[in-house]
Formats: C-alpha cells, structure tokens, sequence
C-alpha cells in the first residue's frame, strides 16, 4: 500500500515504518509542460531576455574585485580584494556624487511619484469624453520623445534667450544663466522628468479605478457624499495596492538615477549639483578606462538598490497586505 504526504512524496510501509520514495520531479515538469506548452511559448522571450541581459551580465560583478586588465581577462587579472570600494569610499568626490544621487532621487520620488496618481484622479473626473481623450494624447506625447530630444528642448528653452527667460524678461526678472552654475540643474532635470513620464505613469493607475465597484460610488452618493470625499474614501482606497506596489518598485531603483539625460544637459560647472554616482561610473569606466573602479561603485549601487527594495517590501507587509513576495 502506498500513501501520499502533503508535498507529493510517495511513501510506503517497510518493517511496520515508512520509507519516502520520492517520485520524479522531472517527469512532473514534462508533464506540466506538455499540458502547457503555448504559455511556456509566450513566456520564453521574456526569460531569455533577463537571462542573457540582466543575470549574464552579473558574472562579470567580479572584477570590481580585482585589478581588471582587458588583455589578461577576468581569470588572469589580479585580485585586489576591497581595494576598489576602499578607494571610492576615501575618494573626494565620494560624498558628492552619493549626495547628489540621494538628493534627485528623493526629488524625484516625492514630486514626481504622486504626479501620474495626481493627474489619473483627475482625468477620472473628467465626464466631457472628447476633452479626456484630448488632454489624455497631449499628456501621453512626449513620452515616446527621445531623451536626447527633451534635453535639447531643455536647454533651448532654459537658455539666456530662450523661451522661459523670454517670458520672465516682462514680469522684471532675469535673464536667469540656469546651464552657468549648479543652481538650477535639479529643477531643470527632475521638472523634465515628470513632464516626460507624468502622462504615461497615470495609464496603470486609470486602469485600477476601472476595477473600482461602481455601486461604491452610487452608495457614497446616496449617503451625501461629494466628489472630494469619494475620490478620499473610495478611489484612493481602491487603487491603494497599486500604488503600494509601484512605490516598492521605485524605491527597489532609488538611487539608480539615469546618466544618459545628465550627460546631455550638464557642463562642469553643474558638477557640484549634477554629478552622481552613475555619471561618476561613466566617467571612471569609460573615459579613463578604470574598469574595476567603475564596476565596484556600481556594485555599491545596485547593493544599495536591492537593500531599499527589501526593506521597502518588509514595512509594507508589516503595515498593509499589499507585498511584492
């Protein structure tokens, strides 16, 4: 006589005891498979293209360890130990570029986070169908502009006679030098950002209030209440886990701030505001070809990255119910 336990091993009864025989997960996973095979279909292009491009990659983090020449190759180069990270931690511009990546990052999180649940309630209020279909495409636009375009929109219209010193130039004020010192880069860059992006991030959020019930609001409605105290007490509730979600999953990037579009708008006289950790990797790795240095700060980087991601998980399911795992 055979028994079967909770997880699916196959027992059966030897001199009065029982002896696992544990039945063949391979031919399980033929099985499933076989039985599923168009779904595995669909999702092999997604898994080949994280194996090959996001865990590949992570076999060459070891030379962030060692003194990395080209010629001699990963195996043939000298181990260096925490010689690298040692450096960066020592190096002058350590507090810089970590100052700096901290300070758009949290610019970013706390302005630029909220923007698309902004503009996603908002729209919902909208009942002229045609006028939300209009500022939808409008809002939608410039994210599907290049980074390279939007930079160089930025600096025509930031410039000494652009269109934004042009306007300021009636009320008395300006011309304001924004590209000639660090004072103005963080605006400029994160500013940009939500304009960008703003439009594009409200899509998921609109499609959560879809899910909504609407007798919720026909409920709310009876009981007297208005538009304001609907969307505090039915619409924000209800896309709650999505946010919750998202927000995980931008602190799980927090200090991963791009260096494409800082390389097209800043000049060294914004280094001391626009200089971060992954501008600084740019340089050391590509420009001076110190490409152990560059591989151990963006190591610390992605360690950072990884640390806020799961703490960010942890609180969450500590408070809500809302978790990524």
């Amino acid at each position: 006589m055979q028994t079967h336990t909770k997880n699916g091993a196959i027992t059966s009864p030897v001199q009065g005891g029982f002896i696992k025989v544990k039945s063949s997960y391979w031919k399980r996973v033929k099985k499933d498979v076989i039985q599923n095979k168009y779904v595995y279909l669909m999702v092999l292009p997604v898994v080949l293209y994280f194996a090959l491009f996001h865990y590949a990659p992570m076999y060459g983090a070891q030379i962030a360890f060692k003194n990395y020449v080209p010629a001699k190759g990963i195996f043939g180069s000298e181990w260096a130990g925490l010689d690298n990270f040692q450096q960066f931690f020592n190096s002058i511009y350590f507090w810089r570029v970590l100052k700096n990546t901290v300070l758009i990052s949290l610019y970013e999180l706390v302005l630029g986070f909220p923007a698309p649940i902004v503009l996603a309630l908002m729209l919902n209020e909208v009942r002229l169908a045609f006028f939300k279909r209009a500022v939808q495409t409008v809002v939608y636009i410039p994210h599907f502009i290049s980074v390279v375009i939007v930079a160089g929109m930025a600096i025509d219209f930031f410039s000494l006679d652009g269109l934004v010193n042009q306007l300021l130039q009636p009320l008395g004020i300006g011309p304001l030098k924004f590209f000639m010192g660090p004072d103005w880069f963080r605006t400029i860059f994160v500013g940009s950002g939500i304009w960008q992006g703003v439009g594009w991030g409200s899509i998921i959020y609109l499609a959560a209030i879809t899910s909504i019930d609407p007798t919720l609001y026909e409920a709310a409605k009876v009981d007297g209440a208005g538009r304001i105290k609907q969307i505090f007490h039915i619409t924000i509730p209800g896309i709650a886990p999505t946010i919750i979600i998202l927000f995980i999953l931008n602190l799980g990037h927090f200090m991963s701030v791009g260096a494409d579009k800082i390389i097209l708008l800043y000049n060294p006289m914004m280094y001391d505001t626009a200089d971060t950790i992954s501008t600084f990797v740019y340089r050391k790795g590509l420009l001076e070809a110190n490409y152990s240095f560059s591989a151990a700060v963006g190591l610390f980087n992605s360690v950072i990255n990884f640390m806020l991601l799961l703490f960010a998980n942890k609180l969450s399911r500590s408070l809500t119910e809302t978790k990524l795992w």
